[in-house]
Parts: C-alpha cells; structure tokens; sequence
C-alpha cells in the first residue's frame, strides 16, 4: 500500500469509527413481573441517530418480556437523552437474557453498562460488538467472576477505539530499539495510571470531548515528532506524559462501571503490552512502508482533533 493509501485510511477511519469515548448507561428494575427500564444516553451519541425514541429502545431486548410503554426526551443541562420504558415478562423471571446492539444505533466502538435489580438483588453486564449477550442471574458474584469479568472489560477498552490503537501504533514505531520500546512502554502505562489514581483528587471533571480531542493530539504529538525530530531524545518521558491524557478516558469509563481500578488497568495494560509488541514486530519487517505511517498518523491526529471539536 503507497503512502498516499495510508493517509487516505487513516483520515478515513477518523469520520467511520467514531467517538473515541462513546459509552452510555441504563438502569433496569424489575418487580414481579413488571419491569422499568432507563437509558442515559449523551446527547452527541444521536447527532446522526433518525428517530432516536425508536430507534435507541429497539436495539436492547429482554427475553420474554414485551415493551408496553416508553418515552424519550433530551436534557440538554446534562448533555444527555433519556429514555424511560416499561416491560412486562410472562411471568416473574429469576434469571433475565438481555440483548444490546447500541453500538448498531451509535458507533462501532459503543458501551453500554446496565445495571439491574430484582427484587432488590443487584446484577450488572456491560455491551459492546464483541459481548452483544449477557444472562443477569441476580447474585453476588464470585471474587474471580469480578476479577475476569472486570479485568476483560479493561482489555476491550484499551483497543476500543481509534485513538487508543493508533496510539499504540505511534508508540511502537516511535522506538528506535528495544530498551527504547520497553521504556515507553513502561512510562505510557505508568502516566495511564497516575491519571486514573489523581484525577478523582484533584476536583476536575474531564468531558468526554476534551478527552477525546486530547487523545486524538497525542497521535499528532508523537507523530510529529517523529517527522520533524527523527533523532530527538527523551521519548520516555514524552510517552509517559502523554500515557497520562489516554489515563482519563480509563477514568472516565470507571465512573461510569464503578468497576476496581486495579482490575481495569491491568486488563488494559495486558492488551496494550500485546498490541504493542505485536505492531512492533510488524513495523520492524515493514520497511519503506513503515516510515510511511508516521505523516498518516500526523494527518489524522489532525483531522480527528478538528472532527471531534465541531462534534
């Protein structure tokens, strides 16, 4: 693929995918045979959605129960759009199948966290296009289903959007060797979690947009780095510093899950050590193709900024 290929794929994906930071919640609260279902969705989430009061609902689904009423409206103060629904089942369930395909209805990259009563006993599941299906079995889970369940959404979310995998793209052809890699590596993850430890002290609440614009810089940072200052130093410390931008997109998803930061990031550290390792190898046999890639990564850090401002 020339050059020009690159730059054309990469700007492209940055209008196709989405949002980097795309996640909506609902509450489900099910009494007898009776169910009460919210959606809060961001506003930004249904620019382009027809029919939202529809189109939102038909996408999630309780086996053996059937919609009776719902009403939508948005909230402009919160940035948010809700849905509110209610559901009847045959007969009172113990256990529920739920199915969510919001991510149909938004972007690609979409995740959604259900939390849920029954009869006072608590479940959650969070959806994406990897995990469309869940059973809420309404019981305390198992410390090692906390760990799994939790840690594994950490994994997903590390590669869940553009800015995360292009980054760690960035990241793997910014090292010169091998120490240099391990070194980045290592500060990336490290500045990933001073950001999720400090942020919740320090009294400020980042904005899906912000962290999303601030994410798509950090490619265009690294990247033009790499093409203005081929032979600069110091990029472990550059990469820590800019770990710590991606750390507020890891905290922005644990508010929202009220998930164990620990199990998260390890999760997330897991798939990056993975992803970077892997795009290190195939960049290091990639030749003239390779050095093709940072001007692409440049253009669409760029182009993403500018997307996700006018957003």
């Amino acid at each position: 693929m020339s050059g020009r290929a690159w730059l054309l794929a990469v700007v492209g994906a940055a209008s196709a995918w989405g949002h980097a930071v795309s996640m909506s919640s609902g509450d489900l609260t099910i009494e007898g045979a009776h169910a009460h279902y919210t959606l809060r969705m961001p506003l930004y989430e249904i620019s382009h959605t027809a029919h939202p009061e529809d189109a939102l609902l038909a996408h999630i689904s309780f086996a053996g129960a059937r919609l009776t009423a719902h009403a939508c409206h948005a909230e402009p103060a919160q940035d948010t759009y809700l849905c509110e629904a209610d559901y009847q089942f045959e007969k009172p369930p113990t256990r529920v199948e739920v199915e969510c395909t919001l991510y149909a209805a938004t972007v690609p990259n979409h995740v959604h966290l259900l939390r849920a009563t029954l009869n006072g006993h608590p479940d959650q599941a969070i959806f994406d296009l990897s995990f469309p299906r869940a059973t809420l079995l309404f019981r305390p889970p198992t410390p090692a289903e906390i760990a799994a369940s939790e840690s594994g959404a950490g994994f997903l979310q590390a590669l869940g959007g553009p800015a995360q995998i292009l980054f760690l793209a960035a990241l793997a052809i910014a090292a010169r060797r091998r120490r240099e890699l391990l070194a980045m590596v290592a500060m990336f993850l490290a500045g990933q979690v001073a950001a999720v430890l400090i942020t919740p002290h320090t009294g400020w609440q980042p904005v899906p947009r912000f962290v999303e614009a601030a994410g798509a810089l950090t490619i265009a940072y690294l990247a033009a780095e790499m093409v203005l200052l081929p032979q600069a130093g110091s990029r472990w410390l550059l990469a820590g510093l800019l770990g710590a931008f991606h750390g507020l997109y890891f905290h922005l998803f644990l508010q929202t899950a009220g998930y164990h930061a620990g199990y998260v990031l390890a999760g997330a550290a897991a798939a990056e050590i993975v992803a970077v390792t892997v795009m290190a190898l195939v960049f290091a046999r990639a030749g003239k193709l390779a050095r093709a890639v940072p001007p692409a990564l440049l253009v669409f850090g760029l182009v993403w900024f500018v997307l996700r401002l006018r957003s």
